[in-house]
């Protein structure tokens, strides 16, 4: 795969670079396992894998090192459904062997962020064989947990080769698939938040690397009709976007080319799930029917005009006691976290939100244009969800209309990211876009 920027200067001022030595997509290419192996001088490779992604490819991994006369070491965690949780980290520890000097995770999500774990602490370089084209993680160089029954991001390391064999991927299950599309689907509001962000609050925005997940989305789209007839250019297609994903955060050093208001309510939803065990689903899955939520919002929004009376009635009445408890109703210590989180990023400050209306009020045609430019109206992107067997209506992942609304609301706690949910509380119309969720 194409080395998209490389280690070179950009005009929005970064060296953009990745600690990932390659990306290598296609038929047949989990063969090359002995070469990169050979590249690292590795004699003793150590295999991680769950019981599903052992039958998938770890078999094959296995075959592959033992027709190179390889010796390995194999472990399978025992779970039928494995958790990304301290157990499952201290389980993956209290089995490696460390006369092993390579990682080789098998798998997609929960594997490999454990397996980036696994190779930070232990200093063995790593290499993951993807199963599924399902998550945006594979090029990251953080790893998603369940810490203390809260879900967090912890750094770990990059993969130093990604290895997305065709001929694995598109045997993966139909409901992996639609998560991948759906993480992918995801883009097109972080890249709309993400150039509103620089505008209210001046962060760093690169329109390089915003383009890259422009171009991999539009291919990812003009595939999607081929995705669950498990066509290799779909497949590809989704596999290529979900690790430039993952490259463009890293580039940019921030989640911002990939994540928005979106992933939050996936987020909220999934700290529910461990709080309360209410109801998930995979994250990508629940990412595109945040989308979708999110391009209706986005298109109600446009009919607003910015009112300076509404925006600091709204500001002046907002009582934040209030909204802490309902926080910690809504997310027991998820909703403690956030509360806590608060009070270092103040974002609540009522002296600060005069400035912060009026960088809105002067933008406010280039938002509109920005909104007009990187989204897809609802209509287009319904038609996406339905080519692909993704439902719109939330009730389908258990929430219903009063979860929905407190999610929205919930989202511009959960990092000190401008959001759409930020935007809508600085201009006094949070109220008013949650009457349509």
């Amino acid at each position: 795969m194409e080395n998209y920027l490389g280690s070179k200067n950009c005009s929005c001022g970064k060296e953009h670079d990745i600690a990932i030595d390659d990306v290598v997509v296609g038929s047949g290419v989990v063969r090359r396992l002995p070469e990169y192996m050979a590249k690292y001088q590795a004699k003793k490779p150590f295999i991680l894998a769950d019981k599903n992604t052992y039958k998938a490819a770890g078999e094959v991994v296995e075959s592959i090192l033992r027709e190179s006369g390889v010796p390995y070491t194999t472990y399978i965690f025992r779970q039928e459904e494995l958790e990304p949780n301290e157990e499952s980290v201290g389980s993956a520890f209290m089995h490696f062997d460390n006369s092993c000097d390579l990682i080789i995770g098998v798998g997609s999500g929960v594997i490999n962020d454990i397996g980036k774990i696994l190779s930070n602490v232990s200093g063995r370089k790593y290499i993951i064989v993807g199963t599924a084209p399902s998550m945006d993680g594979y090029a990251s160089a953080t790893s998603s947990m369940s810490m203390d029954g809260l879900k967090v991001s912890l750094s770990s390391r990059c993969a130093d080769v990604i290895i997305g064999d065709i001929d694995i991927l598109k045997q993966a299950p139909e409901h992996m698939l639609k998560a991948g599309l759906g993480d992918m689907l995801a883009k097109y509001i972080s890249i709309a938040e993400w150039r509103i962000g620089s505008l209210i609050t001046e962060e760093y925005y690169c329109e390089r690397v915003a383009q890259l997940i422009r171009t991999a989305l539009k291919k990812c789209v003009e595939n999607a009709e081929g995705l669950l007839k498990r066509e290799d250019a779909a497949v590809q297609a989704v596999f290529e976007g979900l690790v430039i994903g993952g490259v463009a955060m890293a580039y940019a050093g921030v989640s911002r080319p990939a994540s928005g208001v979106e992933h939050y309510f996936s987020h909220v939803w999934d700290m529910r799930g461990l709080e309360f065990g209410t109801q998930v689903d995979l994250h990508g899955i629940q990412c595109a029917m945040a989308t979708m939520k999110a391009v209706e919002l986005y298109e109600a929004l446009k009919s607003v005009a910015p009112c300076k009376e509404k925006a600091y009635a709204a500001v002046e009445a907002f009582d934040l006691e209030d909204w802490n408890e309902q926080l910690r109703k809504f997310l027991g210590n998820s909703g403690e976290t956030m509360i806590a989180q608060e009070k270092k990023e103040r974002k609540y400050d009522k002296s600060t939100h005069p400035a912060r209306f009026q960088k809105i009020v002067d933008n406010w045609e280039n938002i509109l244009k920005i909104i007009e430019e990187e989204l897809p109206s609802a209509e287009e992107l319904a038609g996406i969800m339905d080519t692909i067997g993704i439902s719109q209506d939330l009730r389908t992942i258990g929430v219903d209309s009063a979860c929905a609304k407190l999610t929205f609301k919930a989202t511009k706690d959960i990092r000190d990211k401008y959001v759409l949910s930020r935007l809508a509380w600085d201009l006094g119309v949070l109220d008013d876009l949650c009457v349509l969720l």
